[in-house]
């Protein structure tokens, strides 16, 4: 007899509900939240799993290599679907969700979503830090702008390398001002250092990777842009067909049927929202900075047209994920004949 076990899994310790074909509970337990741990239980019950579930968090990609390493059928679980399956319970306890979890399993009403390889999360992990010492270095310069304003002092428009300057020959004659902007400014010069690492570890990364590489052929794709698609992504082959990349990100419209109502909304906008932000980018430079003309570009630039620049760009960058889906797929690089765009 197939047995199934939902996982509930909390910081410390994790909730373990096991049932039977008929649904019938079988064992319950609190275990640490550690796949060892995890796994010598499961195995020490003696019992044949069909599925063992647990809810997507940021311990799952540990624990579901660990359990699978242990020869476990584990399943990690969309967070919507089971939020809602969940709902229909009074009281929400750790142990009455994994009982659900564990239902849910045995039923198949669930959305297994992929688990991405310790690769994916590293090189993601390199992306998140690179954009979060830049977001640092925005909002120190806001705080200076801002709070030189107050004495009437205007920075303007200025390049990145002429900030510091700027700033220092504004506060030169006010001492108070430069005991209290030079912190700031010092702080910012080591954020602007570090970040500049980080990107040239980025460009690093994708200079060593062929897929990268193929990548950056798709006019306004850069680094960032095809490390944040291949990250994304993880593994082409979960999609068996390339417009299927377009939805999983979130860049297809919702869809409302019901009866004689049948609205079509905006974007779903599920998904990895940076690997979404990236694509928008992308079609943005294509649109606005890309000088070589091409098939794609004036395939948007029609769309433009007819419903608006905004709309035009959120359609390119569906299209994108979908050409460069394709790219990684077929091994090839972009091609700019009307051929190839239409066969995209």
């Amino acid at each position: 007899m197939k047995h199934y076990a939902g996982l509930d899994v909390s910081l410390d310790e994790t909730s373990v509900c096991i049932v039977d074909e008929a649904g019938a509970y079988v064992a319950e337990a609190k275990v640490a939240s550690d796949p060892a741990a995890l796994a010598d239980y499961l195995h020490e019950t003696g019992l044949s799993f069909g599925r063992v579930g647990l809810e997507a968090c940021p311990l799952s990609q540990w624990l579901y290599s660990g359990l699978a390493g242990a020869g476990l059928p584990v399943v990690c679980v969309e967070v919507r679907r089971m939020k809602a399956a969940l709902s229909a319970m009074i009281n929400k306890t750790d142990r009455n969700d994994a009982r659900g979890i564990a239902q849910m399993m045995r039923t198949g009403w669930f959305q297994p979503v992929h688990v991405k390889t310790t690769e994916s999360h590293e090189l993601g992990f390199l992306l998140v830090a690179r954009k979060l010492l830049l977001k640092q270095q925005y909002e120190i310069e806001s705080c200076i702008r801002g709070s030189l304003k107050v004495f009437g002092l205007k920075i303007g428009v200025v390049t990145k390398r002429m900030f510091e300057a700027r700033v220092r020959e504004l506060i030169d004659e006010r001492p108070l001002l430069v005991t209290i902007v030079e912190p700031l400014l010092r702080a910012r010069a080591r954020i602007m250092a570090e970040h500049n690492r980080l990107y040239r570890m980025v460009v690093r990364v994708v200079q060593r990777d062929p897929v990268c590489r193929r990548l950056t052929s798709v006019p306004g794709v850069g680094a960032l842009v095809a490390l944040t698609y291949r990250t994304g992504i993880d593994v082409p082959a979960r999609f068996l067909r390339s417009k299927a990349a377009g939805a999983h990100l979130g860049l297809t419209p919702r869809k409302h049927q019901s009866g004689e109502v049948d609205r079509t909304g905006h974007i779903s906008k599920v998904g990895d929202e940076m690997v979404r932000s990236a694509l928008y980018e992308a079609a943005n430079v294509m649109m606005s900075r890309v000088v070589k003309w091409s098939a794609l570009k004036a395939w948007a630039m029609r769309v433009a047209k007819r419903q608006g620049l905004k709309k035009a760009k959120v359609v390119l960058a569906r299209k994108l994920a979908v050409i460069l889906h394709r790219i990684w797929v077929d091994g090839t690089a972009f091609r700019w004949s009307a051929r190839a765009e239409v066969a995209a």
